[in-house]
Formats: C-alpha cells, structure tokens, sequence
C-alpha cells in the first residue's frame, strides 16, 4: 500500500496518494477544495486560460479513490466549486456524473468560502460536522480533533542539488489541513506565516504522489539577530 497510516485522536487515518483522507473503520473519504469549475469561472472574469477539462480530471481521480476505497460515507470540507456561478451552471453531464457518485453513499457538503455547498445537488449540507472524535469544518480554528482544507498546503523539500515542491497533509496532535484535491488549484507552501502559525513544533507533512510521505513540516527559518 502506498498510504501513510497514522493515529489521530484514537482514529486509525491513511492518507492517500491523491490527497484524499481514508479512515477505514467509518468507511469514510474526506477530501477539499475541488473547486469544480475553475476554468470556467476565470474564463467569465477576463483572466488567463486554463485546460478546460479540470473538472472532469478531479470528477474521475474522485471516482477512483471511491472505487478503490468502497466508502460508504464522504465527506467535501468546502470550496468544492469555485464560486457559486459555477455550481449553479455545472455543465450537464458532469451534474449526472456527481449525482452517480453521490447515489448510495451519505454524503456531506461542508460550506466553504468560495461557496455554500451545491445546493442543487444531493447529499447533506453543513457549515461542520463531526463523527466520533473527529470535526469537519472548512477553515482551521483553534479546536482539537479537527479536519479542514482551505489553505491547499504545500511543501518544497531540497533532492539532489535541486527542490521539488508536492501537495501536502500537515498534521500535528490538535489539527490535520488537507491539500487540495481539486486539479489546477495550486497552494500555498508549508513556510507561510499563515500555516506556521497555525500548526504545532511537532507537524508533520506528508506530501502526495506516487505514495503518501511523512517529513517534518519545512517551516520558515528564523532570522538571527545581530549580536
């Protein structure tokens, strides 16, 4: 198995390869941030061109993890189409597809900042959620126990001589951040003020890919003061 197996708050978690959250004993996927419908959305707003097939490549790499997983239950932490034009004028056939994905399974759209959940759209519509031990929301706070997305983390690691620079879990013993499921959705690196500042001494980042990867989170390097 190409996961990352890890313990959090009692709860048995994998991270997965695509960024997607697996935790086996609830028959649970969690995943952030699609953000369907990106290209589409900065298209109507004059900027530059983006693949238009964004949207059918994070509808098929969804529909994998859900064959390979079999869950029962998913969850969508937020901004799961990238504004609310874009859920409202989802194109037809990836409308069918979502609503095959969605059919048999309990399925739970957390609002985000981008959007207020598909409304149109089956499945359960929540500002946050908990099961177990565990709670979903959209954006970090200070609680404990807590699965969010939002700031589609990533992480830059010197190999070689060179860097490479991956989408990234960061976990620590109060939070786990998701990276952004989404194609084309782009991140913010682990060193941001913004994560540094949310995320204990002892985070981890396990970086997508090939296979899920655990390293120390790369923070920001303190500046020295003069003597």
């Amino acid at each position: 198995m190409n996961d990352h197996h890890f313990s959090f708050h009692g709860a048995a978690l994998r991270a997965r390869p695509s960024g997607a959250l697996w935790w086996p004993a609830e028959h649970l996927l969690v995943v952030s941030d699609l953000h369907l419908g990106k290209s589409d959305r900065i298209a109507r707003r004059g900027g530059s061109m983006l693949p238009p097939y964004e949207s059918h490549d994070t509808l098929a790499r969804l529909e994998t993890e859900l064959d390979r997983t079999g869950a029962r239950r998913v969850i969508c932490l937020g901004d799961s189409f990238d504004d609310r034009t874009a859920a409202r004028d989802l194109e037809e056939d990836l409308t069918l597809w979502l609503t095959r994905l969605i059919a048999g399974r309990d399925w739970t759209w957390v609002e985000g900042n981008h959007d207020p959940g598909p409304l149109e759209l089956p499945g359960t519509h929540r500002a946050e959620t908990s099961l177990g031990p565990l709670s979903f929301r959209h954006i970090a706070t200070p609680a404990s126990g807590e699965v969010s997305g939002h700031y589609h983390p990533k992480a830059r690691l010197g190999l070689r001589g060179t860097s490479v620079s991956r989408p990234c879990f960061l976990v620590d013993s109060a939070r786990i951040i998701l990276p952004a499921f989404g194609t084309y959705t782009g991140g913010l690196p682990s060193t941001a003020p913004e994560l540094d500042r949310l995320m204990g001494p002892e985070a981890r980042a396990i970086l997508t890919g090939k296979s899920a990867h655990a390293v120390p989170m790369p923070r920001r390097k303190q500046k020295s003061c003069p003597a």
